[in-house]
């Protein structure tokens, strides 16, 4: 992941009326913790991962908005799968993928 593609996909997050809450590796944390952002092989794809635990028809809306801001800034964002966040002893969080 290069710095420029971060700082295009933190314009199209903010022009989505969303803040982004932590980076790490390929991953990009979104605020509400709804959905995660991750960086592909590809240049300009993001695959977005939804939580689990959120409510997916209220966040349908959101998503949309993110990919008709990703596609004017010529970026693809494509739905991912699902995923799981938890607290572990340490104070590091522990992220589990679902299956394909």
């Amino acid at each position: 992941m290069g710095l420029k593609q971060l700082g295009i996909v933190k314009e199209i997050v903010e022009s989505a009326g969303m803040g982004i809450s932590y980076t790490y590796e390929d991953l990009v944390f979104i605020e509400h913790n709804a959905f995660l952002l991750q960086f592909t092989d590809k240049d300009h794809e993001l695959l977005i991962h939804i939580n689990q635990e959120a409510d997916g028809s209220s966040i349908q809306a959101d998503i949309a908005r993110l990919k008709a801001e990703a596609s004017v800034r010529k970026m693809i964002f494509r739905d991912g799968i699902y995923y799981t966040i938890s607290q572990g002893e340490d104070e590091n969080i522990h992220l589990e993928f679902a299956e394909l």
